[in-house]
């Protein structure tokens, strides 16, 4: 089946060249211009990937993001002529996957698409394990869902991926570095601050009854401890 890819782009000559430069690769493609219309036509179209830019009338990219429908992974590439840090982190903590900032070259944005559709692709081809715990927390990976002690857990969809990154290896620690390029995609640029932040945040909402689950290995980076266990559907 091909990929399909939704174009968010207020500028129409930009849209519709990378409609036409997606469907010359293969993709089934197609463009929306106001932020507003995006919200129904993401509904309707059920795309694999968004090209999604910032700056938007009616809606902005932001808003988009906090729109999106929950338990549902689309993968999302950023455009934006905003070149400051904040912006960029602002959407990738909102659940982007990638930014490119314009003027941005063509053949870059395709290589990211796809990069980003294989990365998909893989994480999809996991998801046949459908239940994965340790020590009292526990992931629903087909809903994307996180229960700790039996309370369900109001996870953003970057703290779920990292989270299930680590429960899912058991005692092996990860660098910053690791994290970043398996959760964030090696072309992310944030700094390996933002892992920290992730991090504090996931043990917060874990409550102090599991937040030790996730431990800080000095000089190195994170690991989960603890009994592990998959269950398969």
């Amino acid at each position: 089946m091909k990929e399909r890819i939704l174009v968010i782009e207020d500028e129409q000559r930009i849209a519709d060249a990378i409609v036409y430069a997606l469907k010359r690769e293969g993709y089934v493609a197609e463009a929306v211009y106001h932020g507003e219309e995006a919200i129904r036509r993401i509904k309707e179209f059920q795309p694999d990937a968004i090209v999604l830019d910032v700056m938007l009338p009616g809606m902005d990219g932001y808003e988009i993001l906090k729109k999106m429908p929950e338990n549902e992974h689309i993968g999302i590439i950023m455009l934006t002529a905003k070149e400051d840090i904040v912006n960029r982190i602002l959407g990738l903590e909102l659940g982007a996957d990638d930014y490119m900032t314009k003027p941005f070259d063509m053949r870059e944005l395709l290589a990211r698409i796809k990069s980003l559709v294989r990365r998909m692709q893989k994480a999809e081809s996991r998801q046949d394990k459908a239940e994965v715990s340790l020590s009292g927390i526990e992931l629903q990976i087909s809903h994307r869902t996180v229960t700790a002690g039996g309370v369900m857990l109001d996870m953003t969809p970057k703290e779920y991926d990292l989270l299930k990154l680590l429960l899912t290896s058991p005692d092996r620690a990860y660098t910053r570095e690791q994290l970043l390029d398996q959760v964030w995609g090696m072309d992310y640029y944030g700094g390996t601050r933002t892992v920290d932040i992730h991090i504090q945040r996931i043990r917060k909402k874990l409550g102090e009854g599991y937040s030790n689950v996730i431990q800080t290995v000095h000089g190195i980076g994170y690991k989960a401890v603890g009994g592990y266990s998959e269950n398969q559907h």
